[in-house]
């Protein structure tokens, strides 16, 4: 196992309130592994990967949980013992990550920073582990000094990828780093992702709320919903058979191409106050197929081998 959570709670402190942005949430990831994460803004997704790297900031916090990597408790880590793995070990993509390049710096000098900041090499080890991580991502040598106002939107995100992957961690997450993508360079970029974990051997945890761009690319994918994972499975089982209401009306949200205009059915209502307590099932009042039993809060349980959901009345 390369990394398990176990019931991690988190949130934020705001005007005497807790806004529970992550519930108890369990999941594992294996060796080799592509794990998708999805649910609409604001459910959680971000803060659940901020929290296990433990990088929540203030007014965030951690309330209580397990993160283990590999044996360790990462949120038992100080923080000199946990600036050693980052970016070794594990690694993080952000949505904003290509407009965080320093403007006045070259890329090359830029990711150069990253590894003497975590290793000893020589300025002409570095300079080659530069080359070959630019060419990782289908950077060429010769944009190696160029700055990043010199760079497309679409290079500047892969350069910022080429960060995360200069050391070769054995667990690179990313939360929605293609957004502000058009979808052709999107695609190209996690085609490129997808193909250097198969060849390195990596695990991925990716966030979106585009759930359609995950059912082409992980293996396994987890619904988040308030806080809560609601669903998880195996990628192809997830879509072709959702267990939960919520993963059904996402799935049926998104525009098919063979699809006709009548045949789009968004999902009504709204995501529950995360800073006051729900009762019962947090989709309930949103779910088409709600029951007296929804008032009851429903048990996170695997029905079938590998395929974990938390519903009264799985479909």
């Amino acid at each position: 196992m390369l990394l398990e959570v176990r019931n991690l709670n988190a949130g934020y402190r705001s005007n005497n309130k807790i806004v529970k942005a992550v519930k108890n949430v369990s999941f594992n990831v294996e060796e080799d592994d592509f794990l998708g994460i999805a649910g609409e803004s604001g459910c959680g997704k971000s803060t659940l990967l901020f929290s296990i790297l433990k990088l929540l900031k203030k007014p965030g916090e951690i309330f209580g949980g397990e993160i283990i990597y590999k044996v360790e408790n990462i949120l038992k880590l100080d923080k000199e013992k946990l600036r050693k793995k980052r970016w070794v070990e594990f690694s993080l993509v952000t949505q904003s990550a290509m407009n965080a390049l320093n403007p006045v710096y070259k890329i090359k000098d830029q990711i150069m920073d990253v590894i003497f900041e975590h290793s000893n090499y020589s300025k002409s080890e570095a300079i080659g582990m530069v080359e070959k991580v630019l060419h990782m991502v289908g950077i060429q040598q010769e944009r190696m000094d160029s700055y990043p106002h010199q760079l497309s939107g679409g290079m500047k995100q892969r350069v910022a990828i080429a960060m995360a992957l200069v050391f070769s961690p054995s667990l690179v997450i990313m939360d929605e780093p293609t957004t502000s993508l058009d979808v052709v360079v999107q695609r190209s970029i996690m085609d490129q992702i997808d193909e250097i974990r198969r060849k390195n051997k990596f695990s991925i945890i990716f966030v979106t709320h585009d759930i359609s761009l995950l059912f082409e690319l992980s293996k396994r994918i987890a619904i988040m919903y308030a806080g809560e994972i609601i669903e998880i499975g195996p990628t192809k089982d997830v879509y072709s058979h959702p267990l939960h209401p919520y993963t059904e009306g996402l799935i049926n949200s998104f525009p098919r191409l063979t699809a006709t205009s009548k045949e789009y059915r968004g999902i009504p209502g709204r995501i529950p106050d995360l800073s006051k307590e729900i009762e019962g099932c947090p989709f309930k009042e949103r779910c088409t197929y709600r029951k007296d039993l929804c008032d009851k809060k429903p048990e996170f349980k695997e029905i079938i081998p590998g395929r974990w959901v938390a519903c009264h009345f799985p479909r």
